[in-house]
């Protein structure tokens, strides 16, 4: 039986914006990638999270470098975290870690390269016996086609990039470089940079035998939003 994964990244507030995306595409599990807010408080994540949940019974997520360290300790009260956690629906098993490696931004929530791999192995430690392995960071692996700024740079993390290429989960859902949404592998992992929720991209990843990804669009008239 396939199993439809919706990924979301990069809402920025926007959540009426991505509970349409939820309402138009039914998935199974919704996945929440990071910047769920933009420095938003803990009741304004709540808030949003709940909402979702009236769509889909499986909503997990992390928080990204634009949320705050608060919003990890909601998410565990609210049994949605994957951040150094792991959730298992039928035989897939979903972890993660939130943040974002230092930068010269100076964003809310960056941490080190190895509070990253530590936090890492902690919800791998709990996924690795699933038949199949998603793992959420916000950011992407450092030096692939989904880190790679407007100005050719490449800000992905290394942390995520060794783990991957270390332990081979089968998909990787990012998001963090909104310019780098497309998909990429390292071996035979798949990785999808999802895009920016707030301008209606999302990701569909399809399990079943085979694994299915789309990168997709849903256009909105502004308005309706205001």
């Amino acid at each position: 039986m396939t199993m439809k994964v919706l990924g979301l990244t990069d809402i920025h507030g926007a959540y009426t914006i991505a509970k349409e995306i939820i309402a138009d595409e039914l998935p199974d599990v919704v996945i929440i990638g990071g910047d769920l807010t933009t420095i938003g408080t803990v009741r304004e994540a709540e808030d949003a999270v709940k909402k979702f949940q009236e769509i889909c019974r499986h909503v997990y997520s992390i928080a990204g470098n634009m949320d705050l360290p608060q919003h990890d300790e909601l998410f565990v009260r609210l049994g949605v975290s994957l951040n150094g956690r792991a959730v298992q629906v039928d035989h897939v098993a979903f972890f993660g870690v939130s943040a974002a490696p230092y930068s010269a931004l100076h964003t809310p929530y960056e941490i080190s390269e190895e509070e990253i791999t530590a936090r890492i192995h902690a919800g791998w430690s709990a996924a690795e016996q699933a038949r199949i392995k998603v793992f959420i960071p916000h950011a992407p692996p450092y030096c692939t086609k989904l880190d790679i700024t407007r100005a050719g740079i490449h800000v992905g993390s290394t942390a995520v990039r060794d783990f991957i290429e270390d332990h081979t989960p089968d998909i990787v859902i990012c998001g963090h470089i909104h310019e780098a949404r497309g998909q990429d592998s390292i071996g035979t992992t798949r990785i999808v940079n999802c895009g920016s929720a707030s301008n209606g991209y999302f990701a569909i990843i399809e399990i079943e035998e085979k694994i299915a990804i789309a990168n997709r669009q849903r256009f909105f008239s502004r308005q309706k939003f205001l």
